[in-house]
């Protein structure tokens, strides 16, 4: 959490300036800083968060105005002739200040407990156990604190490394558990190596990922509870289990996939945000229930507490908890209007993509047709050719003039009976033509009509579609007419 907040408001004159706030939490004050509208330029405002806010510190230069307030619960951080344009920003930071001062007068207040055990350690000439039992104690308290995130990490890293010495201290005192308790820890390394090995011989064999998955699900749980444990061996358990989580998640999942993804249709990508939306906003609902569970857990706390400032510190956290769900139902209500959006868009991207493909096989059969009508065509001609070969055969022929003649006007006939037979096929196959186009003509004007209304929406390319529905209609009229003239 940061301790300095730097902002944009305006003055009781409703002037603009820049406003610097600091807390002290040891004192349990809150230093306001402002600067004129001369003064608070872009790149002085830049300047004071990079150095001021987030930096090692900066000398604040004049004209400014400095004023001092308590830190309060009930009343605002800042005087009340001081507006700011993110008010949210200034309640988050008012009830989170609140945390971190409860939160360091609890670090001050075990930081007092550890320095009498320090002393008492500090005048032991041999082990003793009721010493150890209170630095143990101690430390149990500080870890609890700790799970629960009443503590700074970095309070808890000091008071951590303050413990850590006077274990150290016990522990040279203690020489002979000392090895029995690194005997310990080795025998629950070598168990727990044992039990992953075990582990990848399975997923070598071809067991289910799912039984090895819960498998190292209680190893994981068994690491996490164990006492016995050197910081050495725990990490090299530790090492060797997310190895051997990360061997089985492979073997279930496959490795990921690299590069780029190939681009998709504007169908696609809006299924690919909605989908992706999806699971962010069952992400943010997990989130929220977490958050109410530990509300729940914090009312339930503070009326078991020990003290008036433990009670205290759940009170700040209570209303951080109570603010920070606020905030994500609100990104929650602002998902789900999105949702709403994506799903219109999907069932209308949905219909057009349905109408596109209506009149794609609409040309698919206008096209299909014609080509049956060129091959009849084909057909007759092949048949003109080959009756014309056989007259001048005939003709060539010397003998028996009336038999020829006889035979020429057989020839004759047949082939007028086969142009005959011919044409009627042709003009059939025509005319079935023609009326199946006819009828796909009037479909697809009619589609054509819907994709010229859809051309007045945005993002549509059903002008496109229209057009070459048009012009494969009017290539199949024209067609049409010069078969019929043949």
């Amino acid at each position: 959490m940061k301790s300095k907040l730097v902002l944009w408001g305006s003055n009781a004159q409703d002037e603009k300036c820049l406003i610097a706030v600091s807390l002290r939490a040891a004192d349990n004050k809150v230093d306001i800083w402002t600067f004129p509208e001369s003064v608070a330029t872009e790149d002085f405002y830049q300047q004071m968060m990079k150095d001021w806010r987030d930096g090692e510190g900066m000398e604040l230069p004049d004209p400014k105005t400095h004023l001092e307030r308590d830190l309060s619960v009930t009343d605002s951080l800042l005087p009340d002739d001081l507006k700011v344009e993110r008010t949210d920003v200034v309640l988050r930071a008012q009830t989170e200040w609140q945390f971190v001062v409860l939160s360091s007068k609890l670090h001050q207040a075990y930081e007092n407990q550890l320095a009498e055990l320090k002393e008492r350690v500090g005048k032991l000439e041999a082990f003793d156990q009721s010493t150890w039992d209170s630095l143990k104690e101690f430390w149990d308290k500080v870890q609890e604190q700790v799970r629960e995130r009443n503590l700074f990490r970095d309070h808890a890293d000091r008071l951590r490394a303050h413990t850590n010495e006077l274990f150290g201290q016990m522990k040279t005192l203690r020489s002979k558990l000392d090895e029995e308790f690194e005997k310990l820890s080795k025998e629950a390394h070598d168990k727990f190596f044992a039990a992953l090995a075990e582990v990848e011989r399975k997923m070598e064999s071809g067991a289910r990922v799912p039984v090895l998955f819960d498998e190292l699900k209680k190893l994981q749980s068994m690491f996490r509870e164990s006492k016995t444990l050197t910081r050495d061996h725990r990490n090299k358990i530790w090492e060797k289990l997310d190895g051997t989580f990360k061997a089985v998640k492979e073997k279930r999942f496959g490795s990921k996939p690299g590069g780029g993804g190939e681009g998709g249709s504007m169908l696609q990508g809006t299924q690919r945000r909605y989908d992706g939306l999806l699971t962010a906003i069952d992400k943010m609902e997990q989130s929220i229930r977490r958050d109410r569970n530990d509300l729940d857990f914090q009312n339930h706390k503070i009326n078991t507490t020990e003290g008036q400032l433990e009670a205290q510190l759940r009170q700040a956290k209570l209303k951080m908890i109570e603010e920070r769900i606020h905030s994500k139902e609100e990104k929650l209500t602002e998902m789900n209007a999105t949702k709403l959006d994506l799903e219109k868009r999907l069932a209308s991207l949905k219909e057009k993509e349905a109408r596109r493909a209506a009149q794609d096989a609409v040309k698919e059969k206008i096209v299909e047709e014609m080509k049956a009508a060129a091959e009849a065509r084909e057909d007759v001609a092949e048949k003109l050719d080959k009756a014309a070969e056989e007259i001048s055969t005939a003709k060539t022929k010397p003998k028996a003039e009336p038999k020829a003649a006889a035979s020429k006007e057989s020839i004759l006939g047949a082939v007028g009976t086969l142009v005959s037979e011919s044409l009627e096929d042709v003009v059939d196959t025509v005319k079935a033509v023609a009326s199946v186009i006819g009828d796909k003509i009037e479909d697809a004007i009619d589609e054509v009509k819907e994709s010229v209304h859809e051309a007045t929406t945005p993002d549509s390319e059903a002008p496109t579609e229209a057009e070459a529905t048009t012009e494969t209609v009017a290539e199949a009229s024209t067609t049409i007419k010069s078969d019929e003239e043949e």
